[in-house]
């Protein structure tokens, strides 16, 4: 189990360098609810440098938009990496091999889209679940920019179905089979779909939710980094929580 938990980590890192912020680091940490989170893995993507180790941003001194990301202890039954990306990951917007599909590229890279001012990653590992890693984060827009994003991802899911390459300094991996996916939140509107990402010969079912408050995008990604096959899905109280936070921080 260890040695194909950690084949996908290796895999989905070339895949999905968003998703594996700090969440692989929780997700493999999920069978030991008393570890507190490894805050050495980075720092939040295009944000204030992180304060010293394992302290967090004075609240006064903290953006509206770090106010509205996750912290530990928000979601009971899950540990937040509050320091960002994992090193290992690559940097940077994936380019998709097909034009209708680089909105779903670029959801996968450093920020939802190249129109991100500003973006606070978080990372989320499940205690309940096994594997169970979520990537959840918060970027600001330009309100008719954020509606735009929507509405490119809806028509890319729609133009995409059966998959697309996508390469991120110069390491590629495939998205397969991307379908819509129910999945209701009370942000003003969202889209949601599932696909197989796969690399190196390792594959990893993928779920995300892109949703629109005002002019703030929460995304978030999911997947169990110790069965990549078995679906996985974005928890329910993770989204709810996120977007009570942003509507709270304005």
């Amino acid at each position: 189990m260890r040695l194909k938990a950690r084949a996908t980590v290796t895999a989905a890192a070339a895949l999905l360098p968003a998703l594996l912020l700090g969440a692989v680091g929780c997700g493999k940490g999920a069978t030991a609810p008393d570890k507190a989170p490894d805050p050495k893995d980075s720092a939040p993507v295009s944000s204030p440098p992180a304060s010293p180790a394992g302290s967090a941003v004075p609240q006064a001194a903290a953006s509206k938009l770090e106010r509205s990301a996750l912290e530990q202890g928000d979601v009971p039954g899950y540990q937040i990496s509050a320091q960002g990306k994992n090193p290992n990951a690559p940097d940077g917007q994936p380019q998709a091999d097909r034009k209708a599909c680089q909105p779903l590229a670029d959801i996968m890279g450093d920020k939802p889209d190249p129109a991100a001012q500003e973006t606070v990653n978080r990372g989320v590992g499940s205690q309940k679940q096994v594997g169970l890693a979520v990537s959840a984060s918060v970027s600001s827009y330009a309100e008719r920019d954020a509606r735009t994003l929507i509405a490119r991802l809806k028509d890319a899911v729609a133009a995409c179905g059966t998959g697309f390459t996508a390469t991120v300094e110069k390491q590629s991996g495939s998205y397969r089979e991307v379908r819509p996916a129910e999945y209701r939140t009370s942000g003003d509107e969202s889209v949601s779909w599932t696909t197989t990402a796969a690399a190196q010969g390792v594959s990893a079912e993928v779920h995300l939710v892109v949703v629109r408050q005002g002019s703030t995008i929460v995304r978030l990604m999911a997947l169990n980094v110790a069965a990549g096959r078995q679906k996985a899905q974005v928890p329910h109280e993770v989204a709810d929580k996120q977007l009570e936070k942003v509507r709270a921080a304005r």
